[in-house]
């Protein structure tokens, strides 16, 4: 090999070796410490950087992104002697990576045990129902004693939450028996509340039901006066409008007594004292048109001949005369024999069944029959 070669091979070699040590690149998001003959010099920032080979160094690389952290379950006393066992989540960010690097030697570790102790402090003045229910005040607290404390570090706690906190096995049971007799508790009131209220609307109902079924009672024992009243007003009308005599009405008397007796519960009932009167006066009645007594044909003529009676009369049609023996006049005869028969049937049949009644009722409580 030529002897000149060889020297420029070397050279050519030593000059790569110092270029490669005299250019650094630092990736984002990161900081580089560097030392001169063993003395903090500067920290590179990211992008391409320069140093002096062999007397400069890197000593830390520090990553400058928001780190978590999680601890381990530490134990701490409360302030009712419960033993409770603690996990915390820390978020954290350096901001100075020369005091990170050289202010403390390990600053998770003093980070960590920063924690414990302030933990300890602040729950040590709690109870357990305290702890249990003060979380944003616990963070609250461990978040400005430990940003206090890291801020000479070069480090930033942005924030601390408890991740969990167990209570011993056996005050885990107490709470859950505890929330078990509560909620049974809210179920039985819910449940009481529930079946006060189901009365009380169904008493509501019931008196709105009441309330609606007199109020329709009445109105129907209206509305049967009402029809009751009107239908007696139109046969009141009816016979006066078509003169009825006394005669007419006795026969309709005597044609409606013999219902009396024809209801099954029936048991005491009077046969009025006018009933003979009643059987007289239709017997005469019929007995007068068969003999011929009436008024003269002259005062039918005169009835006829006037104008006033004609005016009255228009509506209806005369009824036809009955001459002394005639068809008619025997027929009204046997029409009369035959209603006197049906009214004393009528009558005896009422006596035997009241009779019967009577009977079969227990002393004390007999009807009786008047004339």
């Amino acid at each position: 090999m030529d002897p000149v070669v060889i020297p420029i091979l070397v050279a050519a070699i030593v000059v790569v070796f110092l270029v490669a040590a005299t250019v650094r690149i630092v990736p984002q998001a990161r900081r580089y410490n560097i030392e001169r003959f063993g003395r903090y010099r500067r920290t590179l920032q990211p992008g391409l950087n320069f140093v002096l080979p062999v007397a400069d160094r890197i000593n830390t690389k520090l990553d400058v992104r928001e780190q978590v952290y999680s601890s381990d379950p530490k134990p701490v006393i409360t302030e009712d002697n419960l033993v409770v066992n603690i996990d915390t989540v820390l978020y954290y960010q350096i901001t100075d990576p020369r005091a990170a690097a050289y202010e403390v030697a390990d600053y998770l570790q003093a980070i960590d045990q920063l924690t414990v102790t302030t933990l300890r402090n602040v729950i040590g003045s709690m109870d357990l129902e305290g702890t249990l229910t003060s979380r944003e005040e616990i963070n609250a607290r461990l978040r400005a004693v430990l940003d206090d404390a890291t801020g000479k570090w070069g480090i930033r706690v942005n924030r601390v939450e408890i991740k969990a906190i167990d209570p011993p096995n056996t005050i885990k049971e107490a709470m859950e028996k505890q929330m078990r007799a509560e909620r049974d508790k809210r179920a039985a009131i819910l449940h009481a509340e529930g079946e006060r209220q189901a009365k009380i609307l169904t008493a509501e109902g019931t008196q709105q039901k009441d309330i609606l079924e007199a109020q329709g009672t009445q109105q129907a024992m209206i509305l049967r006066a009402d029809g009751e009243s009107k239908a007696v007003e139109l046969v009141f009308q009816s016979v006066h409008r078509n003169n009825a005599d006394a005669k007419v009405l006795a026969y309709k008397y005597l044609e409606t007594l013999p219902h009396l007796a024809q209801s099954d519960n029936n048991t005491f009932w009077v046969i009025p004292g006018e009933l003979t009167e009643a059987i007289r006066t239709v017997t005469h009645a019929f007995g007068d048109r068969a003999t011929g007594t009436g008024p003269p044909a002259a005062t039918r003529r005169e009835d006829a001949d006037d104008p006033a009676s004609d005016g009255e009369d228009k509506d209806h049609v005369d009824a036809p005369e009955i001459q002394p023996n005639s068809t008619l006049a025997l027929d009204a005869v046997a029409a009369a024999d035959e209603a006197a028969k049906q009214a004393a049937v009528a009558v005896s049949d009422a006596k035997a069944e009241a009779e019967a009644a009577g009977e079969t009722r227990p002393p004390g409580r007999r009807g009786t029959a008047g004339g």
